[in-house]
């Protein structure tokens, strides 16, 4: 098969006295994302949709939740090996497309901060990343501020 397409999606609450990630950056923030990793929504949505694009599973195959001593385990470890796999399977990211669902923080302020980080994480080029963002206009968790998700889909080549 020449192309694959997968769909990924993350959310986490949002808590004090923890360290923002997104998109493999720290953001200054006075909240952080709660989760048994750092909680980086954008990098956990990607590593889905490389998985499913690959019929490979979801990261809690390989990062399981309940196996403490990756408690705390940088979201870049995560996607390095999501990296591993896609390339043993002699894919590529063609195209990257993400949905960052936030009332808390201005998306538009670090959005192409986000494109830079994950083009050096991805190793692919800027123009292969596209970040949207969305407010849920009041709705919900995300929408009183009380969480931050991301939907996420990714068209692998193959290499």
């Amino acid at each position: 098969m020449k192309y694959k397409i997968g769909l990924g999606y993350d959310i986490h609450k949002l808590e004090k006295n923890i360290p923002l990630y997104l998109g493999g950056r720290k953001i200054k923030s006075q909240l952080g994302l709660k989760g048994h990793s750092d909680g980086d929504v954008i990098l956990h949505a990607i590593s889905d949709a490389i998985l499913g694009a690959l019929g490979k599973g979801d990261i809690g195959k390989y990062f399981p939740p309940t196996d403490k001593k990756i408690k705390g385990i940088r979201s870049t470890k995560i996607i390095e090996k999501v990296l591993e796999i896609m390339r043993s399977q002699k894919f590529k990211i063609e195209n990257l497309d993400l949905v960052v669902v936030t009332n808390y923080i201005k998306l538009i302020e670090i959005k192409e901060l986000l494109r830079e980080s994950l083009s050096k994480i991805l190793k692919v080029k800027k123009e292969v990343i596209n970040i949207k963002g969305k407010t849920n206009q009041g709705i919900g968790l995300v929408g009183k501020s009380k969480a931050i998700a991301c939907f996420c889909t990714v068209l692998l080549k193959n290499a």
